[in-house]
Parts: structure tokens; sequence; C-alpha cells
């Protein structure tokens, strides 16, 4: 297979029609066989044939992930005897939803995932450690190995967490490329140093991450990603995708952002009134995914909050680039004049010193404003170091949230629950999301 397609490279005109036809071809599809669509364009009186552009996509209301909960089976276009795969989203803002895969749909996946791969340097032959689960109907783990299997690449499944472990796999077969949560690679730094492993000179040269944000919003590195290249010197590359739109972005060499495959997916920025944003506002990811079978989506608001870039990369790739999710809007925190999301504080609590596992609380008192309770576990319990955290807030964020010193084994189950796919460092206790 071709691992850069030329349509990526091709001009904003061609990309454009290509969108356009595959918009069609999606249409047409989603008429015929799907029943929530069906019943949409009918209950709206839209005319498919009259959406004809990317701009005409504004005649058609958007799905919400409520949406999808409420009617999950209706959103499937084909019989249960077609589905191959099972996945689930992991419920974060709510009961997960169900997602079937087809056989085209996995080899959608695969494509997806390799050409993303490719944007972030691996080539075929290297040999890259999947950090990930690939169990409990997670989609990414099971796209990751599809990827990286289409590209020709050599894949170690190891799973999540226990450093010794994934430093006995990469001592032992010599990975160039590590697939992981950035801050975990702060464990596996502290665990070498403990161990004498020598770290910087081992086989790994480069992550691609996921879950964490590894760029500010003008694409320079995140505290956390700092504080990982003070230490390993990784070329760090930050991927974003999400069960619902079966596709990534991932960056290229030039790190500005995450790479639109514009034959996978069309974008939409909106605002508050679900209107396009202005050129380099940032806005609510929505998206329509193109070329899957099983549960294609139009115009799925994604909840999170992003800008997108149009200028030319210097790769040479002519596509949209995502930047760094700001947070989701449904986790948007009011708090005394302030409008934070949760990453803000994860990039500072993940990185900071005596701190060994965190979680944010946010919840409203009596009279509706948002609380916000930082429990964290520490070696140091002292009111100095907790004085320490919250002056640290303020200066960084401008607010001075309620510290919680919480006993390491309790926090580390609400963090990391058995049931769970993703560390739960963010619990919403309002009535009432935003």
């Amino acid at each position: 297979m071709n691992l850069y397609p030329p349509i990526e490279f091709a001009s904003a005109e061609e990309i454009t029609a290509l969108q356009e036809q595959k918009l069609r071809t999606l249409l047409q599809y989603l008429q015929e066989h799907s029943p929530y669509y069906r019943r949409l364009f009918s209950e709206h009186q839209i005319r498919i044939d009259e959406i004809r552009t990317v701009a005409d996509l504004v005649k058609i209301p958007v799905t919400s992930k409520t949406d999808l909960q409420q009617y999950n089976m209706d959103f499937f276009c084909v019989p249960q005897n077609r589905i191959v795969d099972y996945s689930t989203t992991s419920g974060t803002l709510g009961d997960p939803v169900t997602f079937g895969l087809s056989d085209a749909d996995l080899e959608r996946l695969s494509y997806n995932e390799a050409v993303s791969f490719a944007c972030a340097g691996i080539k075929p032959g290297d040999l890259v450690q999947a950090m990930t689960t690939i169990d409990k109907r997670f989609m990414a783990g099971l796209a990751y190995f599809l990827g990286l299997r289409k590209m020709g690449a050599g894949i170690i499944r190891m799973g999540p967490g226990i450093p010794e472990l994934q430093w006995d796999s990469i001592l032992r077969y010599q990975p160039k490329y590590l697939i992981t949560v950035p801050s975990f690679l702060l464990k596996m730094i502290e665990y070498a140093e403990r161990q004498g492993i020598d770290y910087r000179n081992s086989s790994v040269r480069a992550a691609v991450c996921i879950g964490e944000s590894l760029r500010n919003q003008d694409f320079t590195p995140s505290p956390l990603a700092r504080k990982i290249g003070e230490k390993w010197n990784l070329k760090l590359y930050s991927t974003y995708a999400s069960t619902e739109m079966s596709t990534a972005f991932t960056e290229c060499e030039h790190q500005q952002g995450g790479h639109l495959h514009p034959e996978l997916i069309i974008t939409e920025i909106l605002d508050d009134n679900l209107n396009p944003v202005a050129p380099g506002e940032s806005g609510e990811l929505v998206i329509t995914t193109l070329g899957v079978e099983a549960l294609p989506l139009l115009r799925f608001r994604t909840g999170d909050i992003v800008r997108a870039h149009h200028a030319p990369c210097a790769c040479g790739r002519n596509t949209l680039r995502l930047g760094p999710v700001l947070g989701r809007k449904q986790q948007m925190i009011k708090y005394k004049g302030t409008t934070l999301y949760p990453p803000a504080f994860n990039d500072l609590l993940s990185i900071y010193p005596g701190i060994s596992v965190h979680q944010i609380v946010i919840q409203s008192n009596e009279i509706g404003m948002d609380e916000i309770i930082v429990k964290i576990s520490c070696d140091d319990e002292s009111e100095l170091f907790t004085k320490e955290v919250r002056d640290h807030f303020r200066a960084k964020l401008r607010v001075t949230p309620e510290i919680r010193i919480c006993p390491k084994e309790q926090l580390m189950k609400d963090v990391f629950r058995e049931t769970g796919r993703k560390p739960v460092y963010f619990v919403d206790l309002r009535k009432q999301n935003y």
C-alpha cells in the first residue's frame, strides 16, 4: 500500500472535491441503510440531493453522544451477522456506546493507522512496542496492531503498565518506537534510574503518545513533554482519535498539529451556537466519517474543543491540521470568572515533584457554582507542601483549588479502576454539564 496517499499532498481544491464526492456517497448510503438518519432526514424534510458541498452540511442537524446512547442500534447499517468486531466507547461522558465493525471497517481502520504511523515516521521493518490494551472492547489497541501489521512493521504487544516488564521487553527485543500514554514514560524513567538501566542509550528513539497533550496551543512542548525531554531525548509524536471517528490525527516530524486524512473524515469546527468559527478560532470538533460501513456518523459532536490550522505543512501535506485539544465541552469548569478544562490541571499535576497520583473532582456548591477539589497522594503530607501546591496552581492557572491528601492505595483504586481502560483523573459530580 502507499503509506503517503497522494490526496494528502494535493491542492485544497482537489481535497475538497474528493470529500464532497464521498459525502454524496455517504448521504445516499445513510438514506438506504441507517434507520436513525433516514428518520432524521424525514423529520427535518432534508433532501439529500440538495446537500452537494461541505458547506451544505449546516442544513443537517448535528448528532450528539446522547443520540448515540438513546438510539444505539438504530445507527447500525448492516445486520448483526456482518459485524466481525465489537468495540465500545470509554464512557467518559456517560454510558458507553457500542460500535460494531464489519470486515471492511477493520480494513479501513488498519489503513488509517498505517498512514498515521507513517506520518509519525514509522517505516516498514521498524519494531514497535505497543504499551496499550488490546482487549476490553478497546478499539485503539486493535487499530494499532492492525495498522502496524498492514504497513509491515513489527509489533511487541506488551499492554499497559508494569515498568519492569516494559524494560525487559525493550532490552530483549530492541524496539525503535513505543506507543504509550506520555506520563507513563516518566515512570519508565524512574524505574530505569532505580535499576541502573542506561535508558538514554536504549534502542528506543521515539514514542507515539496518546491520551495526554504534548503541545501548547502554539505547538511549543507542554510541561509534560518538557519534563520527559529533560530526561530522555525521545522524539514525541502526538496523536488524537476516538472510537466514534475511527480515524486518527497524527503529527508529522514538524509537529505542528495532527494531520487530517481527507479520504476518511470531514471536520467542522463550531461555536456554541453550532455555527462555523472564524479562521484561527477554537470551537467544538464535529465530524462526518467517510467509508465506514457498519456505523457511519454524520455531523457528530465530539465534545472536544480544538483549533484547526489550514496553512500547508513543511512536510508537503496540504491537509487540515488539528491543534492540541483544549478540553471537552462538557467538562468545562467555570471557577471565579475563569474558564478551565481538566487537561490544564493534569499538565501541572502529572509532572509535579512528590505527587505520585492525583484526581480532580468538580462539584456544585449550594449556590450552583463550580468547586474544584484536587486529591493527591504524596510523600510529604505537611501543610507546607499543600500550600506549595495551591500556590503553584494560583501562579499557573490563576485559581486556588481545595487540596486533599489521600491514602495512596485508595486513590490508586479510584484512578486505576479494575473495569476501566483509562485512568480516571477527572470526576464530574455536577448535576449538569456545560
